[in-house]
């Protein structure tokens, strides 16, 4: 089955300078947990999702008004094509962590997005035995490893091999030790 036969078309976005409390007024208008980002040629950036938001807003002391999408989204986003097959979207969130994937054309520009539940409620679209599959990387906990400062540090490096994952999630995000400075 193709990308397209079970994505979700229409599509709220946001842009980069959008506040967050934009944003998640977006969200609950359209009763989704997340929005790609668009920038100003129309091309697909990034993703904001509610959980991005709560961190942010628990970790800056700043109202949502006042912290722009740009300041708490990772960097590009995984994205899947129209006509891909739907087993190699599921491949691409579970290499990713992700739950949604921006449907893009060849130039970038959106075209739907395809959720893991659009793949759930479309029961011919993918073997369960794959959608299980990816369920379980996609919720994997991360596992923090003592970090070389100290007993009495209480931060913590994550396991190498999400260290990547983890560098794209928080790689414009400041360290809540850096706020209280």
């Amino acid at each position: 089955m193709k990308v397209r036969e079970i994505m979700t078309s229409d599509v709220k976005t946001c842009r980069p300078e959008t506040n967050l409390a934009e944003a998640v007024k977006l969200m609950w208008e359209r009763d989704c947990g997340a929005l790609p980002v668009v920038k100003s040629d129309g091309k697909v950036s990034s993703m904001i999702t509610d959980r991005d938001i709560c961190v942010a807003i628990a970790t800056r002391g700043q109202t949502a008004d006042r912290i722009a999408v740009s300041d708490v989204t990772r960097g590009k986003a995984s994205t899947c094509a129209p006509d891909d097959d739907v087993v190699v979207a599921l491949q691409t969130m579970k290499s990713q962590r992700v739950r949604r994937l921006p449907v893009v054309d060849a130039e970038g520009w959106l075209k739907g997005i395809l959720s893991l539940s659009d793949v759930v409620t479309h029961a011919s679209a993918a073997l369960s035995t794959e959608i299980v599959s990816t369920m379980a990387s996609i919720c994997e906990h991360r596992r923090p490893t003592a970090r070389a400062g100290g007993a009495g540090d209480i931060s913590s490096d994550i396991a190498p091999a999400e260290s990547e994952n983890r560098s794209r999630r928080t790689s414009r995000r400041k360290n809540p030790k850096e706020l209280s400075r």
